[in-house]
């Protein structure tokens, strides 16, 4: 046999498509990464303003006109609302007037991401320059000292979604893309709950009493984590069942290159461009990520959202992987009803027989 022919029995169709198929996810790979996170710059960033009721409305506007719209700035009666909302996750920052002195105050929440807080206070102190007064800054959700960067919420989440598609993809691998039947897709979602559990409560015993990288109740960021990594696994086998190996890079497709940049996690959300800001919060790794930092940094709040969209997830995957298992077995009994209808049987020595 020639080297050609050896190419040509060695290179089948399908191995070269799925070969193009991993260079696409590849190319995806480098195209999302680098095209959410090379230029991060704030947009319409929601932010308070607490000024005398003179000149809330001309402060207001100034900064909504600033040159490339950083800020989504609103008059905000006082400090403590201010506050308020920014520990309810409603605005990012807020700028808190001083009539009396030339002074003001800049409130930030770098628990929910240093990058923005840095941003924002860095506009707050250009603004003050040009009207000749200083600003000094006031971080209401500080990050931990233990939490560079605001960055372990983010991680956390990426390592119980690695989990997920990765446990779901050896589940296929070891027994089949798609389960034999309804019994064996009830015992991979069973085997998929198990690991979830044991996964969130051992990330959160990580990322807690051993490294001390968070603060906030071990036993909601356990939940989440069991949530996350459920829901990451429960679509992927779904994946799975509904277009077999290639479920795994469809998974890759969603979790990874789609999901990860645009969680807000290196750069919080209103960093990032639009076409990724509105997919992150859709997506496990975005929800995870904002419920994290909220169980962290912000008192567990603003978190109805998110859980309904990893909740969302977990749910439709597994009701995916049981209804195709369910609808498998009955086209399975189908055609064993077409076997044995009379002058449809294949004689016992026909290669056509099904095997047992």
């Amino acid at each position: 046999m020639t080297f050609a022919d050896e190419v040509k029995k060695a290179v089948t169709p399908r191995a070269a498509l799925l070969v193009i198929g991993v260079l696409a996810l590849q190319l995806l790979f480098i195209a999302s990464y680098i095209g959410a996170l090379h230029a991060p710059k704030p947009t319409d960033v929601p932010f308070g303003v607490v000024a005398p009721r003179q000149m809330s409305a001309r402060l207001v506007t100034e900064l909504k006109n600033l040159p490339g719209g950083p800020l989504d700035p609103r008059a905000i009666t006082d400090a403590a609302t201010a506050r308020e909302q920014i520990l309810n996750r409603d605005i990012d920052g807020a700028l808190i007037v001083n009539p009396a002195g030339s002074t003001d105050t800049v409130l930030v929440a770098s628990g929910g991401g240093t990058a923005l807080a840095s941003s924002l206070t860095s506009i707050m102190k250009k603004v003050g320059l040009t009207q000749q007064r200083t600003v000094r800054s006031i971080d209401v959700a500080p990050a931990s000292d233990q939490d560079f960067d605001g960055l372990s919420s983010f991680y956390l989440v990426v390592g119980w979604c690695v989990g997920g598609y990765l446990c779901a993809s050896i589940l296929a691998i070891s027994a089949g893309s798609r389960p034999a039947n309804l019994e064996r897709a009830l015992i991979r979602t069973g085997a998929m709950a198990l690991y979830s559990i044991a996964g969130g409560i051992g990330g959160a015993i990580i990322v807690g009493p051993i490294l001390g990288a968070l603060p906030g109740s071990f036993w909601a960021l356990s939940g989440l984590g069991a949530l996350v990594v459920f829901a990451v696994g429960m679509i992927t086998l779904a994946l799975q069942a509904l277009t077999g190996i290639i479920g795994i890079g469809l998974a890759v497709l969603i979790i990874v290159i789609a999901g990860n940049p645009s969680a807000g996690g290196a750069f919080p959300l209103p960093m990032l461009p639009d076409f990724w800001r509105a997919i992150g919060p859709a997506l496990p790794p975005g929800a995870g990520t904002w419920v994290a930092r909220s169980i962290a940094y912000f008192k567990g709040n603003a978190v109805a959202g998110p859980l309904l969209v990893l909740s969302a997830w977990a749910v439709i995957g597994t009701a995916l992987t049981l209804l195709l298992a369910l609808r498998r077995r009955q086209d399975d009994a189908d055609a064993t009803r077409t076997e044995t209808v009379p002058g449809n049987s294949a004689p016992p020595s026909s290669p056509s027989r099904r095997p047992g």
